[in-house]
């Protein structure tokens, strides 16, 4: 059993470092000097590979036989009602970005036309406090957190990969205010200052 630990959490170390390493200004910056505006097609290659790297996660990780609860009525249905709400929240949290430029398909529209601009990168951000923005700065993170780990039934393979996830986000919550810090400056310093990193706190929030 420890040696199948070590491995999920070595092969999900090796899809972190990978997501991350992809996702850093510096790499595409650097593509960006040698293929210009067709750095436009790096967000869908990216979202792709990714996809494909955690499949290759989740086909090679060893998958224990190991039941750590099993949630018996009414639990597993108050754990349905709250990884319901959950997921309502995680829809609430998307509003908050533009999906198709998310996925790398509006940069493809631009390129097309003759319309995209290469400081953009690989997505055109914009910085807009509203709805589930006001209350906590990563809620697609939070919401997610709980929407993954809300589950009646959980073996280990699930857990350690769900704890692994959950370091995850933090860690990339991190390496992404670094960006907005870099690319906003005072404007992201005085966000980060008012509203909390992943989990809410409701006294806090404001109009």
């Amino acid at each position: 059993m420890i040696l199948d630990i070590f491995l999920i959490v070595l092969l999900f170390s090796i899809f972190s470092f990978l997501h991350s390493l992809l996702a850093s200004n510096k790499i595409k910056k650097e593509l960006a000097k040698t293929i210009g505006t067709k750095i436009a097609f790096y967000r869908l290659f990216y979202n792709v590979t990714s996809l494909i790297s955690f499949s290759v996660f989740y086909f090679l990780s060893p998958k224990p036989d190991i039941v750590i609860y099993d949630l018996h009525y009414p639990y597993d249905i108050l754990t349905f009602v709250a990884q319901f709400l959950s997921f309502l929240g995680l829809i609430w949290s998307l509003k908050g970005i533009n999906i198709k430029e998310f996925l790398g398909i509006e940069q493809i529209k631009r390129y097309l036309i003759g319309e995209y601009k290469i400081e953009d990168l690989d997505e055109k951000k914009f910085f807009r406090i509203e709805g589930a923005y006001k209350i906590v700065r990563h809620p697609i993170y939070f919401f997610l957190i709980l929407f993954l780990g809300l589950r009646p039934t959980m073996n280990l393979f699930y857990l350690i990969t769900y704890i692994c996830m959950v370091i995850y986000f933090y860690i990339g919550s991190i390496l992404e205010e670094n960006k907005l810090v870099e690319k906003y400056g005072t404007l992201y310093r005085e966000y980060q200052k008012r509203v909390p990193r992943l989990i809410p706190i409701l006294f806090k929030i404001r109009s």
